[in-house]
């Protein structure tokens, strides 16, 4: 048995786990959302933010699940997502069943224990469609003038592998950072910084080796690094970062049928969650 909080995690898991492409498995996908929405409204009421997509799928619409938590102080919020959609074929366990599990665990936590900045806890839909529910959001953040503190995307986090030559890098990294895949990572923009030093240090605290990486210029001379919902608010001149296992770069389950949670590392998972809850008390 694990501890109260894994056992937790690993209920959220039981339910988020299936396939759940929103046009090639719509059933697994609806529960996925759903789910979701109720675990929400258990904190408070959950918006049902609706866009609609015009390109690289076919015209429809779709909704984000957004939860506004206050705050003890009148701050800018910090924007926590991760998202809900998996890939055709996959059950998506680490991606991003992991994400979100977390992303729950945050939102109880925090009605409980109120940050001083409001949080808005977000579900984002059709991330593996080119982040556009994420773009969606930004874009209306940008358009009605509303300042966050920092967006944080929580993207597959319980994948580790603690044998040397077992992570992997874009050309050029691999001589500043690890080769052995057991930490967690932090992609950020410049903005970002002050949030990835801070997080860093709570990670560590809480049992998990991690390592940063600031990105200049929105992530374009590293395309990896923008292959998540940070990226839609690092275009719109947000300070947001990924916390990531690395997903590819380290996941040999990832985007296939065998991503499932047999896979994941739930005390890796725990600690993670453990240090963006430090973290976030510290803003």
């Amino acid at each position: 048995m694990g501890s109260p909080l894994q056992e937790r995690l690993s209920e959220h898991l039981s339910h988020l786990v299936r396939e759940r492409d929103p046009y090639l498995a719509t059933a697994g996908h609806f529960y996925v959302k759903e789910y979701i929405y109720q675990e929400l409204s258990q904190w408070g009421s959950v918006r049902r933010h609706s866009f609609r997509t015009l390109k690289k799928v076919a015209k429809s619409v779709h909704e984000n699940l957004i939860l506004s938590l206050a705050g003890t102080h009148s701050l800018p919020p910090i924007v926590i997502g991760a998202h809900f959609d998996a890939v055709p074929g996959s059950p998506g366990a680490d991606d991003n069943a992991t994400g979100v599990a977390v992303l729950l665990e945050l939102a109880q936590h925090f009605y409980q224990h109120p940050a001083r900045h409001p949080l808005h806890i977000v579900g984002f839909d059709l991330e593996e469609y080119g982040r556009l529910g994420s773009q969606a959001y930004a874009q209306e953040l940008r358009q009605n003038q509303i300042c966050i503190t920092t967006m944080i995307s929580l993207e597959m986090l319980g994948y580790i592998d603690s044998q040397d030559h077992t992570q992997r890098y874009p050309a050029g990294l691999q001589y500043f950072y690890p080769s052995t895949g057991n930490f967690i990572a932090l992609l950020g923009n410049l903005r970002s910084i002050p949030v990835m030093l801070k997080m860093s240090t709570q990670m560590k605290r809480h049992g998990a080796p991690c390592e940063w990486l600031p990105v200049p210029f929105r992530g374009t001379p590293i395309p990896d690094t923008r292959r998540s919902d940070h990226a839609s608010f690092w275009d719109y001149g947000y300070s947001a970062l990924m916390v990531t296992d690395t997903a590819n770069s380290r996941n040999p389950h990832y985007h296939k049928s065998s991503d499932t949670i047999a896979t994941l590392n739930l005390d890796f998972l725990a600690s993670i969650y453990n240090g963006l809850v430090q973290t976030i008390q510290q803003f």
